[in-house]
């Protein structure tokens, strides 16, 4: 509550004396408070946090996109793959050099020759549709061709990887607007919270919408 002083009034209109009130904890303070609550402190605290969570379904989106086998070689279909090695479950791609010699292949030169038969177990249980080439020193992964319909089956899981990621942007939009609604804020600042979250959630959905056109278009390239 702010403090209350009277100043005597002059010859003003009515004559009678001024109530003046201290500005302390009144509307025109600065810093966006308003009744204990610092607006803008919780409005850039609440975007700042939907965002940092946007970016990483945008990166999970992106991940499992570089698993999707295309046309061409591309050492991420390689990413998930998890080779037994001495009785510890160790991403392939930390177990030795991958090499693109030509748009078609994949070269894996393990560090330790001895894992060689490991890696090759792996890729096979991976079920990636490539056979490994095993020659004693490296691996050898020929890209086979695709059909057009397998080309439409790689791109109907693009769209649905796509929805996953878009509908996780969305939860995120969901979730901040329930922490947002704890705490009470003024009508306008609320509306224009909301607002600004629904900018940021349109923008990372079509980011989305955008990668899955690429990887469709680099799925169906003949």
């Amino acid at each position: 509550m702010g403090v209350v002083t009277f100043a005597k009034g002059g010859k003003g209109k009515g004559g009678k004396e001024a109530a003046v009130e201290d500005k302390k904890g009144g509307k025109g303070d600065k810093g966006g408070a308003a009744g204990g609550v610092d607006v803008a402190k919780i409005s850039a605290e609440t975007k700042k946090d939907a965002e940092e969570r946007m970016k990483k379904c945008i990166n999970v989106v992106a991940d499992g996109f570089n698993t999707i086998r295309t046309g061409r070689a591309n050492p991420a279909i390689l990413d998930k793959i998890v080779v037994e090695y001495f009785g510890s479950p160790t991403p392939l791609k930390q177990m030795g050099g991958i090499s693109v010699p030509d748009a078609s292949s994949l070269v894996i030169t393990p560090f330790d020759k001895s894992s060689l038969r490991d890696i090759e177990r792996a890729i096979q249980e991976a079920d990636i549709g490539i056979n490994p080439n095993n020659d004693g020193e490296r691996i050898r992964l020929i890209i086979p061709p695709m059909t057009q319909e397998r080309r439409k089956e790689l791109s109907k899981t693009v769209s649905k990887m796509a929805e996953d990621g878009k509908v996780a942007v969305r939860n995120v939009r969901k979730d901040a607007m329930k922490k947002a609604d704890k705490v009470e804020l003024p009508k306008d600042d609320k509306k224009a919270l909301e607002d600004d979250i629904q900018k940021l959630t349109d923008s990372y959905v079509k980011k989305v919408e955008d990668m899955a056109k690429a990887k469709t278009d680099e799925v169906m390239k003949l």
